[in-house]
């Protein structure tokens, strides 16, 4: 559906015709006008009145509404195309999803297509409406200030993340015999499952940003490469630190794995230590337990104790022997 739809003249929202067709034709004729037509998930029916009037490519057509996509940026004859992933982290959840936005840019006109809840376009709005200074640069500030709202909100979420990282360390780093190991593996799973569904949001995005802070792109104002150009940098600098959690992930899932080799080594000692001492005293008891009619110290009075002493004093040795070299 069409959530909101508005003429924009010298950076300022002025009323217009309520048909978008008239609105459109309204804004071309005056020659420093643009119209901006928001749509949140339409259906075929309804995109198909925006895309004949407007003129969008079918392909870039089919790309809006089945959603879907990878961050892009395509040139056709009467218009720019942009797929944007926003993220949104669940603070309920601990997880990251991504939504999708593409932007179509032309002669006059903006019409943005936004699939799920993550997209900022209403606070974009808001704040462009506020600054008529930027406004006034036309579809290129709108596609402007929607990356840089979405690469910041990038940052913000790759902070969320790495608190949730310092947690997990902590978790897998501590004491021993503390925490549970497999729920920690699964944690670890999960964790590298939300950084890979931000890494799919971030890194296809730098090429189009570096073609855009390039000059040369059709209906981009031939000014703006240095506000797409800190867009840029602020992307950079997102995809850095989703690289940092991906390698610490990886370095953690290591260390756990290696932590639990340790401590299974530890305890099939502890059980070959206990099983050495439990052995001997059930050799002497089992030679003893033959029965034959012939055998040494049968007939003498002290016999029972000392075999008993010697199995208990064999132990004990075994014991200390064991316990001196960290086995027990």
């Amino acid at each position: 559906m069409i959530v909101d739809c508005a003429i924009y003249r010298d950076g300022r929202r002025t009323e217009g015709p309520a048909d978008f067709s008239d609105a459109l034709d309204e804004a071309r004729a005056s020659g420093d006008a643009f119209l901006w037509i928001g749509l949140h998930e339409p259906t075929e029916k309804e995109f198909d009145l925006v895309s004949s009037e407007f003129g969008l490519h079918p392909l870039a057509v089919e790309d809006a509404l089945s959603a879907h996509q990878r961050p892009k940026l395509e040139v056709y004859d009467d218009s720019l195309f942009a797929v944007i992933k926003p993220v949104v982290y669940e603070h309920d959840s601990d997880t990251v999803s991504a939504d999708e936005l593409m932007v179509f840019i032309g002669d006059s006109f903006v019409v943005t297509v936004r699939h799920g809840e993550g997209a900022p376009l209403a606070a974009v709005r808001r704040r462009l409406e506020a600054e008529a200074d930027v406004l006034k640069h036309g579809p290129t500030a709108v596609l402007y200030a929607i990356s840089d709202a979405v690469v910041d909100h990038y940052i913000d979420v790759a902070g969320e993340l790495q608190v949730d990282l310092e947690e997990l360390e902590t978790q897998v780093f501590a004491p021993s015999g503390t925490g549970d190991s497999k729920n920690t593996a699964a944690r670890i799973y999960t964790f590298k499952r939300q950084v890979l569904e931000f890494r799919r949001a971030t890194v296809p995005l730098a090429a189009p940003m570096a073609r855009l802070a390039s000059a040369g792109v059709p209906y981009v104002h031939e000014h703006s490469q240095p506000f797409f150009r800190d867009v840029q940098d602020h992307l950079t600098r997102a995809n850095e630190q989703v690289e940092g959690l991906d390698r610490l992930l990886s370095d953690i899932l290591s260390a756990h794995l290696a932590q639990m080799g340790v401590r299974q080594n530890d305890d099939m000692r502890k059980i070959s230590a206990w099983a050495a001492m439990a052995a001997v005293p059930t050799m002497v008891a089992g030679i003893y337990g033959m029965n034959f009619e012939h055998m040494p110290e049968l007939g003498w009075v002290w016999a029972y104790p000392v075999i008993v002493l010697l199995m208990a004093g064999a132990v004990i040795g075994l014991y200390r022997q064991f316990k001196r070299r960290g086995w027990l």
